[in-house]
């Protein structure tokens, strides 16, 4: 599925079971919210933190996608190609980084 693909289907979802999109300022705070899962995830499976008791470990890629879906509601709702925003961020990242990371002695 490309990235254009996934904005039709998520918009085509929320026309059909989710009734409407959140407001802007609700979907930032269900972001946000998605975001601390997938944190608490890493800090527990890579950080020093443990997993509590039947408390699920393998629920990475669905927290993930939950942020995934999240961010796609935010950029169909404001009118963002997340296709050409990508692309037009990584050759920012081009330009600027080009040797920026390279000559970084902390990643020696």
């Amino acid at each position: 599925m490309t990235i254009k693909e996934a904005q039709q289907r998520v918009d085509e979802w929320i026309g059909s079971t989710g009734v409407r999109y959140f407001n802007e300022l609700t979907n930032m705070a269900i972001l946000t919210e998605e975001v601390g899962e997938v944190a608490r995830i890493i800090s527990r499976k890579y950080g020093e933190q443990s997993f509590k008791d039947k408390e699920d470990e393998a629920g990475l890629a669905d927290e993930l996608a939950d942020v995934f879906f999240v961010l796609i509601c935010l950029c169909n709702q404001t009118g963002v190609d997340l296709t050409a925003a990508l692309k037009k961020n990584l050759q920012k990242k081009e330009v600027r980084d080009k040797n920026r990371h390279k000559s970084n002695t902390k990643l020696k």
